[in-house]
């Protein structure tokens, strides 16, 4: 059966109106996204900057980063947070979340049940030493990570970002943003108490 100049115009046309309907179908695709978060936030509850993380449940990647030198801390390495219940931080001293938080960080610090350490992301040296002159330092460790390479390994979507790694080295939480009372109230907290009810293997 042949095909007539008119089937083969309404074959053109439907074809340029399919592609016509993409970019719609994407666009209604990512309003029913953010709709569905705007509902969780309103009717549950739920914090919409608890982004969740492909790693929650896997081994930290590895940490091997050079000291921040002028800290007299040692360097973030492995050793240092394995066997213990450990806050991973990402910040910079140009990050005003980073400030924010600091704080509370300071008050975590008091916790002898938990180990905080930091990844000092895409920063100065000597930014970084102002920071914790200005602020003081609640960290055991700090690893420094100039061009974000462990960032990128950590999934890092925006610092600040704090990691809670269990003492086998398997992660357990994640905040995107910085801490205050609810997240620790309703996140870190719960994953620690959780964390440190469980038998060591």
């Amino acid at each position: 059966m042949s095909t007539t100049p008119e089937t083969s115009r309404a074959k053109r046309g439907f074809g340029r109106y399919a592609v016509a309907l993409i970019p719609l179908i994407v666009f209604a695709g990512i309003a029913a996204t953010a709709a569905k978060m705007l509902y969780d936030q309103d009717v549950h509850g739920k914090d919409i900057s608890e982004i969740p993380s492909a790693l929650i449940g896997t081994r930290a990647p590895a940490l091997n980063l050079a000291p921040l030198e002028g800290a007299n801390l040692p360097a973030l390495t492995d050793s240092v947070i394995k066997g213990k219940l450990t806050l991973v931080n990402v910040f910079a001293s140009w990050c005003i979340p980073c400030r924010e938080e600091h704080p509370i960080l300071k008050e975590l610090a008091k916790d002898g049940r938990l180990n905080l350490v930091a990844i000092n992301y895409k920063d100065k040296n000597d930014n970084a030493l102002r920071f914790f002159g200005e602020l003081g330092n609640p960290f055991a460790a700090i690893g420094v990570d100039p061009k974000g390479q462990a960032a990128i390994d950590w999934g890092v979507y925006g610092i600040p970002e704090s990691y809670l790694v269990a003492p086998d080295g398997t992660i357990l939480y994640k905040r995107v943003g910085p801490f205050d009372e609810v997240s620790l109230k309703e996140g870190l907290f719960p994953a620690m108490e959780k964390a440190l009810a469980k038998p060591a293997s």
